[in-house]
């Protein structure tokens, strides 16, 4: 193959071999997802239905969950079709369509991430300034630079990504159309202006890392001020499931475009692959509803409803 335009399909990373197997891994991504698209769904729902959660904190958590949903059906419904038909394959366009999505919502993520930062620390460390710097005009100023940001982002890198010269094959060992997979099939001397754009992408993604960790110790020098218990602990509750979630999507996005090839291996790609594309938008919305009184008693209320509706 001499380069990437003679390719017509390319072949996903087969689970299992034995129909029983196949079965198993279909039945337990569906679970995955299925879980996702609740959980998602409900956070989404309850904080448009309720006016209490009408502040941008929520609002981008709104957001949050819209991103989460979009980057997990971007990868796994494929793979469940593929092991509910027993096949690998996967079209050039539609891993092209692929590539360009999870790069889109991750890279939106990864900004929101930034900026949901950047309201707990007004929020804590400047509550007299926060109706003026967090008003609802700038959200949605924030909030549309986050997707814009996020599709000029997938339009580069995938451009970029598909317009080197493929010679090694069309196999992947990996269960969706990821960059670096691709790289790996790239001839030796095609491929250096994406790895370029993936150095400029992983500083860009430090720099939004090092605004996250400045603000956070800000916010929780603020917070080791505040006189009483009972509001350091709500401080805390606040701050808590976005650090967890910052910490668990970087960390394994990173690990996995910036790991030196001498330690990757498939089954530590694989495991790295679901770590950073399936857990973050399962459990996202059990981190963020786990240590908040508000979103908890909106989603009570919300499948009270449901229920009596039945």
């Amino acid at each position: 193959m001499s380069n990437s335009s003679s390719l017509n399909e390319f072949l996903l990373l087969a689970f299992a071999d034995t129909r029983e197997l196949q079965l198993v891994h279909f039945l337990l991504f569906l679970g995955i997802y299925l879980a996702a698209l609740l959980g998602n769904s409900l956070i989404i729902t309850a904080i448009v239905c309720d006016p209490r959660l009408h502040t941008p904190m929520y609002f981008f958590l709104l957001n949050l969950s819209l991103l989460d949903l979009g980057s997990i059906s971007t990868t796994v419904p494929k793979s469940m079709a593929n092991s509910l038909w027993d096949t690998r394959a996967i079209s050039y366009s539609g891993c092209t369509a692929q590539v360009f999505l999870l790069l889109f919502f991750m890279s939106a993520e990864h900004c929101l991430l930034t900026i949901m930062a950047y309201d707990r620390y007004v929020a804590i460390c400047r509550p007299l300034h926060y109706s003026t710097l967090m008003g609802s005009r700038a959200c949605v100023q924030m909030a549309a630079a986050v997707w814009a940001s996020g599709f000029l982002n997938a339009v580069l890198h995938t451009g970029n990504t598909f317009s080197i010269r493929l010679c090694q094959g069309n196999a992947m060992e990996q269960f969706f159309c990821e960059v670096p997979q691709l790289l790996r099939l790239s001839c030796s001397d095609s491929y250096f202006r994406e790895v370029g754009v993936i150095v400029l992408n992983a500083f860009l993604g430090f720099v939004c890392f090092v605004f996250i960790v400045l603000s956070y110790v800000q916010i929780f020098t603020a917070v080791l001020r505040i006189p009483s218990e009972q509001g350091q602990h709500k401080a805390f509750s606040m701050c808590l499931p976005h650090l967890a979630v910052v910490s668990l999507f970087l960390s394994t996005g990173i690990f996995a475009y910036l790991k030196p090839p001498s330690i990757s291996s498939p089954p530590l790609d694989l495991v790295v692959a679901v770590l950073y594309s399936m857990v973050p938008p399962t459990v996202n919305p059990l981190i963020y509803s786990m240590r908040n009184k508000e979103l908890k008693e909106a989603l009570r209320k919300l499948i009270q409803w449901v229920q009596c509706q039945h």
